[in-house]
């Protein structure tokens, strides 16, 4: 669905009426969109975080960076194409909800939240330690000074994070944002300090004798190895959170669908050999002095110290005094340069992080307190102040390495659910306007989600994972802050979101006719029926699996209305549905169970049965097919609803092929291979049979060139079907010989009523649905065919989640 044009259609509302369209204005411009992103790819991250990269990767973290860029292009790709395709605010949160089924989209605005707080904690402590530093700079303070005799350096950085963090709130809940002008200004500041600290390091080390051994001779190019580099990647793998920045900007971008993938891909273009250029001019220009070790708190002489070490403990002030080593006046400039973006980048983070708790109050994932807004100034006060709560508490009590070790791992999480999203919607939402295709699908966002997953065991190894709170124990902290927030999000979501989603499902596709019986079981079956002629045959299957079950069948109906058409619409077309509910109610009539019945409006057939699933926690789905495949594209296989939910409902599913209406079931055959499937099929043939009094064949097929050990596995598997039945079932069982499985049954289908088979695989990377050859079998099949799916707890549920 394309998402940009319904709104529009919505917000319209019919322009020919008089009614007035509403829409935001296009007019940033491929220039504007790309400084954007250039402008938070070198934030506050390129001065803060050089220096700590430099210590781990030593003079290969020109190679880290250029590696950061590789691994970086493989999600920006999946943003180029999202961001075109999907041009609005709400970025990766947007369209993980859109395309994963839950909790995948409340986890995606969870991370989201606290990846761009603590990102905004990182801009804080660094706006601290640069201020301070300036102080002393433009003081002459000494960096271990003790203001009123208790004021050290870490407080005062840490009061001013604080400050800055509360101006900024005071300042978003005001209303007032940094206009686009300015931000381009800021930009450009940074980039032209940068170019002169570049040009003034490179010359500096060019000039220097020897100036090669500084690279690989002290003691070597990459110290720490490979590990290290891999360690320094993670750590500034937040710098590439600015194409998350630039989708944001989607809804005023001039021609989105061009203009969007053209600004990511320059922004990296851009950005990268900044990067490297930085860390070389850094490690190549710097002098060791006695100073600059004081400073460092390192001991040794200057004459044994590498420089990447001495960047290494020099932290967040790395590339700062690097610049005072080489660049005139170079340690102000960098100072004035690194405020000012810290300062860009606090407002830009401070305002997306409660924007998108904001979102999630207003979809009623989080409490509703998220979603008010200021009567007088219209902004998100709530959420504003609860941000701003959180990053003050990621700025005082983390040290400022485990701060962006967390950004970070938040970062690389979000990130590799948008790279499993673009691989889902090419199949949930094909016919989107996809003005940038990613080539060589699904192995590019694959690639990149494997190589994320990969930088974050050596991104947290680097920073130590020792136990408590100090050196060597900063991805330690890193780890369990990540773990402490992951598992409150999980708390909150099954014990508050989860119930406010029932809600919204009830809103989105509500009941409008309920018909109910009372009933005391804690079984339900759910039989949504589309076609009046599916009736009588689905709700005979139906009661003879209630009967046996002691449980309630739920028969429900659809009434569907276009995505630009308000739900309650659909109150007009109520009536024929009605009737189809009254029909198979009829048909239950005489039986003992009890049977309810549900008309629904939706927007979609399976997210409507889905939701009522959900809502009712029902036990099985019952679902009727033609047998025939209802459209040519090659990833749709019993038809789009019946996949979605064979696919995705969180219970049994049974499809059945609509065969000749045979009153009586005299014969059933249940192909079976063992398994959890295998053995719902098994279940159900037994529930069938003791309703109808009727007979039941268990076959397997081997191969003519089977040996003795497979014949023999398969009579077993053959007598624990047979076992599984009650003692008054009559059950035979046959060892089929065939080169073909799936015609040796189909061909014994024929002597039966009722056919009965298990699935035979779940999907990943390509959609099964129940599988090859019960799928083959159903399509082949000329009599009645039901196909099981067992709902497998934990198992089914990672694979839902990969969906």
């Amino acid at each position: 669905m394309d998402r940009s044009s319904t709104e529009s259609d919505a917000a319209s509302g019919g322009v020919e009426d008089g009614s007035v369209e509403t829409e935001l204005s296009r007019d940033m411009s491929l220039f504007d969109i790309t400084f954007i992103g250039v402008g938070a790819m070198i934030g506050a991250g390129v001065f803060a975080l050089t220096g700590f990269a430099a210590g781990i990767a030593g003079p290969a973290l020109t190679v880290a960076f250029i590696l950061n860029g590789f691994v970086a292009m493989f999600t920006a790709i999946s943003y180029a194409e999202l961001g075109a395709a999907f041009p609005e605010a709400g970025g990766g949160y947007l369209w993980v909800k859109e395309a994963l089924v839950d909790p995948n989209g409340f986890y995606a605005g969870w991370m989201s939240w606290f990846a761009h707080a603590v990102a905004c904690a990182l801009y804080a402590v660094t706006f601290g330690t640069f201020f301070v530093e300036f102080v002393i700079y433009g003081t002459g303070l000494t960096h271990d000074f003790a203001l009123f005799g208790f004021v050290t350096p870490i407080m005062a950085e840490k009061g001013m994070a604080v400050l800055v963090v509360l101006l900024f709130a005071y300042i978003n809940f005001r209303g007032a944002e940094e206009t686009g002008t300015a931000g381009i200004i800021v930009t450009g500041l940074k980039l032209i300090i940068l170019g002169v600290f570049v040009a003034f390091g490179i010359k500096a080390t060019l000039t220097t004798p020897d100036w090669t051994a500084k690279f690989v001779s002290s003691p070597s190019f990459a110290p720490n190895g490979f590990i290290g580099i891999l360690g320094a990647m993670g750590f500034t793998y937040i710098a590439f959170e600015g194409y998350e920045i630039i989708v944001q900007s989607g809804e005023e971008v001039v021609n989105p669908g061009r203009n969007i993938p053209k600004a990511i891909f320059y922004s990296m273009i851009i950005v990268v050999p900044i990067y490297v250029l930085v860390s070389f001019a850094a490690i190549g220009g710097i002098d060791v002095t006695q100073h600059l070790l004081n400073i460092a708190g390192m001991s040794g002489s200057p004459a044994n110290v590498p420089t990447w070490n001495l960047l290494g403990d020099l932290g967040e002030l790395g590339i700062i005094q690097a610049a005072g080593s080489f660049v005139p006046y170079g340690i102000p400039l960098l100072l004035i340069a690194g405020l000012a973006a810290t300062l860009s980048a606090l407002n830009a983070t401070i305002f997306s992080s409660s924007r998108v708790s904001f979102a999630m109050g207003r979809d009623r994932v989080l409490p509703a307190m998220f979603d008010n807004i200021h009567p007088e100034k219209r902004t998100p006060h709530i959420a504003l102040a609860l941000s701003s709560v959180l990053i003050i508490a990621m700025a005082v009590t983390l040290p400022i390495e485990s701060v962006a070790a967390s950004a970070d791992l938040m970062f690389i999480l979000l990130f590799v659910q948008v790279n499993w999203t673009v691989i889902r919607m090419r199949q949930t939402h094909p016919d989107l306007p996809r003005t940038y295709r990613i080539p060589y699908m699904p192995w590019p966002p694959l690639i990149g989600l494997v190589l994320q997953f990969l930088l974050t065991p050596f991104l947290l190894l680097e920073l130590g994972l020792e136990p408590g709170i100090g050196a060597n124990s900063e991805g330690f902290v890193a780890l369990v802050t990540t773990v402490i927030w992951m598992g409150l999000g999980l708390a909150i979501y099954y014990g508050y979101s989860r119930n406010k989603e029932v809600e919204k499902l009830e809103k989105e596709t509500p009941t409008i006719v309920t018909e109910r019986v009372p009933s005391e079981t804690d079984n339900q079956i759910v039989v949504p029926i589309a076609n009046p002629e599916s009736v009588p045959q689905l709700m005979r299957t139906a009661i003879s699996i209630a009967r046996d079950r002691n449980a309630e069948i739920l028969v429900m109906s659809i009434v569907t209305v276009p995505q630009q058409t308000p739900i309650e619409e659909g109150r007009k077309f109520v009536e024929p549905r009605r009737a189809v509910l009254r029909e198979a109610m009829e048909v239950a009539k005489d039986s003992d169970v009890p049977v309810s019945g549900t008309v629904r409006i939706g927007h979609d057939i399976s997210k409507a049965i889905l939701n009522t699933v959900e809502q009712y926690d029902s036990d099985t789905v019952l679902m009727g097919w033609k047998g025939q495949r209802t459209s040519a594209r090659r990833d749709i296989v019993l038809g789009s609803n019946v996949d979605e939910v064979v696919q995705n409902a969180p219970c049994d599913v049974l499809v059945e092929r609509i065969g000749p209406d045979e009153k009586r079931v005299e014969s059933i055959l249940v192909p079976t291979a063992g398994g959890p499937h295998a053995e719902l099929a098994v279940e159900v043939a037994e529930h069938v049979a003791s309703s109808n009094d009727a007979t039941v064949e268990v076959v397997h097929v081997v191969r003519p060139d089977a040996d003795e050990s497979e014949r023999a596995d398969a009579e077993e598997t053959l007598e624990d079907a047979k076992a599984s039945f009650g003692e008054g079932t009559p059950v035979t069982t046959e060892l089929l010989t065939g080169d073909d499985v799936v015609d040796t049954i189909v061909e014994r289908t024929g002597q039966h009523d009722l056919t009965i088979i298990g699935a035979t695989r779940e999907g990943l990377l390509q959609q099964f649905v129940f599988g090859a050859l019960p799928e083959q079998v159903g399509w082949r099949s000329k009599s009645t065919i039901i196909m099981a799916k067992r709902h497998l707890g934990i198992t089914s549920w990672l694979s839902r989640w990969l969906r």
